[in-house]
């Protein structure tokens, strides 16, 4: 009993994480790209908000509970461990893939990929095992659906 308690205290985000969804897990990564050039502009919140409610299907209630938990959690983390360990548990191939694209659309989103995005997407591709190339694709893809500036 007591080497229980002892050890839970070396492992105190298996505790932390009980009950923590694909959905907020993903959420907190996508908030996480948002914050990460250190300004979430209102294109990117738009973005952001757009993509959660349509990749989840959430009614606006959701879609805020959603949004407000995710970034709670995104406060609270001490790494991205504990939103891809979730990730690599419930997602196939395909859809990290599908993940990684959400992310660059919403580095994006702002006009431009700072290279604080640009690194946290990278992290996150090699932690939930999406290969190089596909991840080299899905940024020229989001690219190439950014709509250019209006003049």
């Amino acid at each position: 009993m007591l080497r229980r308690a002892f050890e839970s205290l070396f492992r105190p985000e298996q505790a932390d994480n009980v009950g923590l969804s694909h959905e907020l897990a993903a959420a907190a990564l996508l908030i996480e790209v948002a914050r990460a050039d250190f300004e979430i502009t209102s294109d990117e919140q738009s973005r952001l908000l757009q993509v959660l409610s349509t990749t989840f299907s959430l009614a606006p209630e959701e879609l805020a509970a959603l949004s407000e938990d995710a970034t709670h959690q995104v406060e609270q983390a001490v790494s991205l461990h504990d939103f891809t360990r979730v990730i690599n548990q419930a997602y196939t191939p395909e859809e990290k893939s599908g993940l990684v694209g959400l992310m660059w659309q919403i580095a994006i989103a702002d006009g431009e990929i700072s290279k604080y995005e640009d690194h946290l997407i990278r992290r996150v591709a090699d932690l939930i095992y999406v290969p190089h190339h596909e991840f080299i694709r899905l940024k020229h893809q989001a690219m190439e659906q950014q709509p250019s500036p209006q003049t």
